[in-house]
């Protein structure tokens, strides 16, 4: 069997497909911010916690003076490492240990980000997850070969401008495929 030609989803969403039966993912959409033939790294990021950035930033004992950040939902970004924070955020900066996924767009696990956003706002455009989404060398192209997911290339606006809620609905949209179609056609092989 033709081996397929190695993809790097890096800076891609992945839509988690109607039928995906794994419960840390359906209705998810994925962004990925690392992808190599080590495996893979994403960040859910349409799935709020019941806790805002204000909540967060008491449990780990940091002011929050910025305006406008408080009411901000903590995500759950996958199942890895959950006692973890990671922010996502654009611009990418210079912080003690951050993940350039493209020109723009960081992920920072550095608690100096958050210091930031706490004092100043800045990085103003960020998603605060809890945990990632982890896959080992190869298990990604299989679950992509199995149409465990559908990849399209990540769109900045989607992520930092639309309210969490539309954010799967706009991925499915930049293919030109509604997100309730596919669920229709996924019953009807």
């Amino acid at each position: 069997m033709a081996r397929m030609q190695p993809v790097n989803l890096t800076d891609q969403f992945l839509i988690a497909m109607p039928a995906m039966a794994d419960p840390y993912f359906s209705g998810t959409l994925v962004y990925i911010c690392e992808h190599s033939d080590q495996g893979a790294l994403g960040i859910v990021v349409n799935r709020p916690l019941d806790m805002t950035l204000a909540a967060l930033f008491e449990r780990i004992e940091l002011p929050l003076e910025a305006e406008g950040f408080d009411r901000m939902p903590v995500y759950f970004g996958g199942p890895v490492q959950t006692d973890r924070g990671f922010v996502l955020h654009r611009p990418a900066g210079n912080w003690q240990s951050t993940l350039a996924v493209n020109e723009h767009v960081g992920l920072t696990s550095s608690r100096d980000v958050l210091q930031s956003v706490g004092s100043q706002g800045t990085p103003n455009e960020i998603i605060v997850t809890l945990g990632y989404a982890g896959w080992s060398a190869g298990q990604i192209e299989d679950e992509l070969a199995q149409n465990a997911w559908l990849s399209v290339p990540a769109n900045s606006r989607i992520l930092f401008e639309l309210p969490f809620e539309d954010r799967l609905a706009a991925a499915m949209e930049s293919l030109g495929v509604s997100f309730a179609h596919l669920a229709e056609e996924a019953g009807h092989a």
